[in-house]
């Protein structure tokens, strides 16, 4: 999937247009919000604005953190949901206990492969997230959009979108091992991040 969809050749459009696919979209993951997501989107934005009004690098982030639902939609391929939304982990190390419904990882292979169950696994001690494989889905596809596009957001907003959706790291701790100094400084902003879930209301 990720060969697949990283190749992004699926549709060009612009931000906007993609924002209103995001009209036929709703996230069954998220118990918060039974709307669009393109009303999360906005809604996100602009709590982040109000906040911190001099950070516009941060509003548009919040605008965009979530496009990549984008893969659920017919025009991108009509992914299903459990491919495309929920959290996001890191792949060739041990499951942390800490990800959502961790005992049905025992049934994966990897699981009780001793090159990738343990702590660091096929990792070393601060070798940063940009060099740890995470499992797929919109967070990653987004990043990859952001990054083929030549952005010229921050890191901190790459972080952001990449990793919004890592609850194991930044509601847990977990997997903190793995990080570089860059990373240490761009996990202060996606904690400020809350907004992805506090702005549904």
């Amino acid at each position: 999937m990720r060969e697949e969809y990283g190749n992004l050749d699926k549709v060009e459009m612009s931000i906007w247009e993609c924002c209103e696919l995001l009209n036929d979209v709703v996230d069954e993951s998220d118990p918060d919000l039974d709307e669009p997501q393109i009303e999360h989107l906005l809604q996100t934005a602009e709590a982040i604005r109000k906040d911190y009004p001099d950070e516009d690098w941060l509003h548009l982030t919040g605008l965009i953190h979530d496009l990549g639902k984008v893969l659920l939609h017919p025009s991108f391929g009509g992914l299903p949901q459990w491919a495309v939304v929920g959290d996001t982990y890191p792949v060739g190390c041990a499951f942390d206990k800490s990800i959502v419904h961790h005992k049905y990882f025992e049934e994966n292979a990897d699981y009780h492969n001793p090159a990738y169950n343990t702590k660091y696994g096929v990792y070393s001690e601060g070798c940063g997230l940009n060099n740890v494989m995470m499992s797929w889905g919109h967070d990653d596809y987004m990043y990859l959009v952001a990054k083929e596009n030549k952005t010229t957001l921050p890191s901190a907003a790459l972080f952001i979108i990449r990793y919004h959706s890592f609850y194991a790291l930044h509601r847990s701790g977990s997997y903190k091992q793995l990080m570089n100094g860059e990373d240490v400084e761009n996990l202060k902003w996606l904690e400020i991040f809350k907004y992805d879930m506090d702005s549904n209301h």
